[in-house]
């Protein structure tokens, strides 16, 4: 996939239709930023975005993906694939937004209760308020981390990782 081709695409799409960017990114519900970089090629649109670009300007995504027009029309079978493609990757997006929220929420809790503590002064107590000081600051440090780990995909990559090494043994 050549984005700047997709991209040199979409902007001769546009000029098509006689519309600036910021015209356009109104349309689609995004910045004008954002469609300067998907008509760069810095970036791609989401699946659902790229859905009604295709059908706004009337080509095929198949157009879109190679960068140029083919002529044929999508059959409704590949096109309600699509779509429902699209409404799984929302639905995950979704998903992976609520997990993080109660991820990062138990994280604030955490960090909070360390806060009071350490206002009250009974953080550096020793005994039993230290020990729970240190385990609410250590939580909201572990959440920070499995929460950058998660949405950096580094999780996805060590587990692909660890299934490959697995069937080599």
């Amino acid at each position: 996939m050549d984005l700047k081709k997709i991209g040199q695409f979409l902007k001769r799409l546009r000029k098509e239709k006689g519309m600036t960017q910021e015209q356009f990114a109104e349309m689609m519900g995004v910045s004008g930023r954002t469609v300067s970089r998907w008509e760069t090629g810095s970036n791609m649109p989401d699946l659902d975005i790229l859905i009604q670009i295709a059908d706004y300007y009337e080509v095929e995504i198949k157009e879109i993906l190679d960068g140029e027009r083919k002529g044929e029309q999508m059959n409704k079978e590949m096109e309600d694939t699509v779509l429902k493609v699209a409404d799984y990757s929302n639905h995950e997006k979704k998903r992976m937004a609520g997990r993080m929220s109660l991820l990062f929420g138990c994280g604030l809790i955490a960090f909070t209760v360390y806060l009071v503590m350490e206002y009250m002064g009974v953080a550096d107590v020793k005994g039993i308020q230290e020990d729970v000081a240190s385990a609410a600051l250590g939580f909201a440090y572990g959440i920070m981390i499995a929460g950058v780990l998660y949405t950096s995909g580094c999780l996805l990559k060590f587990k692909a990782f660890k299934k490959r090494l697995l069937k080599k043994n």
